[in-house]
C-alpha cells in the first residue's frame, strides 16, 4: 500500500504562516503562561526571587533592570497584571511581533533605568506594570506620530478603557511603584516616536519630491 505524501496544503501553518492576530495572541500568552511558572518557582524558593528587583542608584540593583518586569510580589501581584497584561500586550503585538518586542525592550529599558535613577532610597521594585503603563502609552500615542487612523481610533479606545491606570503614575500608595509606572508610560510614548520614523521619513519624502 502506497501512503501519500503530505501536501502543503496538509501541514500545520509554519508560525510565520498564521493570521497575525494568532502569532499575537500567542506570542502574549507564552510571556504570561512563563510569569506564572516563574511566580511558581519563586513560591517553592521562598520568594528568594523577589529581591532580584529595581534597587535605585546601586550597582547590584542595575540587574533588576532585566529583571523587576518578571517577577511580583506573590500571585496577587501576578493576577491583577494578568488581564492588562493581555489585553495590551496583545495589541502591541498585532502591529507586527518583531515591533512589538522592539517597543517592549524600549519601555524595559526606559522604565527600568529611570526607576533605578529616582526610585527610593532602599526600595525594591519589581513588577510586569511597567511594561502595562508602557505598552497603553505606545497604543495611545503611536497613532499621533504615525497619523495611521487605526492607530489612532485603537488609541482612543484604549484611552476609555484603560485611561484611568494613569493616575497611577502620580505617588499615591508607598507600597506601589509609581516611578515604576511613570517611567513606563514615559518609555511607551519614546517607543512609539521612535518605531514611528519610518512613517516620519517616508513622509518627509513625499513632502520633498512635491
Amino acid at each position: 500500500m502506497t501512503l501519500p505524501v503530505p501536501g502543503p496544503s496538509n501541514l500545520p501553518a509554519a508560525p510565520a504562516d498564521r493570521p497575525q492576530w494568532q502569532q499575537a495572541a500567542i506570542a502574549i500568552s507564552a510571556f504570561v503562561v512563563g510569569l506564572y511558572v516563574l511566580e511558581f518557582i519563586d513560591m517553592i524558593l521562598g520568594n528568594e526571587l523577589d529581591g532580584g528587583g529595581i534597587e535605585p542608584r546601586t550597582l547590584d540593583g542595575l540587574w533588576g533592570v532585566l529583571f523587576a518586569p518578571v517577577l511580583h510580589y506573590g500571585w496577587g501581584h501576578l493576577v491583577a497584571n494578568t488581564i492588562p497584561l493581555l489585553v495590551l500586550g496583545f495589541f502591541v503585538m498585532l502591529s507586527g511581533i518583531g515591533r512589538g518586542f522592539a517597543a517592549t525592550g524600549i519601555i524595559w529599558v526606559v522604565g527600568g533605568v529611570g526607576t533605578w535613577l529616582v526610585g527610593g532610597s532602599g526600595t525594591n521594585h519589581i513588577g510586569a506594570s511597567i511594561l502595562i503603563f508602557g505598552w497603553l502609552t505606545y497604543l495611545i500615542t503611536r497613532g499621533l506620530f504615525t497619523r495611521h487612523f487605526g492607530q489612532l481610533a485603537l488609541g482612543v479606545v484604549i484611552l476609555f478603557l484603560y485611561g484611568g491606570m494613569l493616575w497611577g503614575v502620580l505617588p499615591s500608595d508607598p507600597r506601589v511603584s509609581w516611578q515604576g509606572h511613570l517611567f513606563g508610560a514615559i518609555g511607551g510614548v519614546v517607543a512609539a516616536w521612535v518605531l514611528a520614523s519610518d512613517v516620519r521619513a517616508t513622509r518627509a519624502a513625499k513632502a520633498v519630491t512635491r
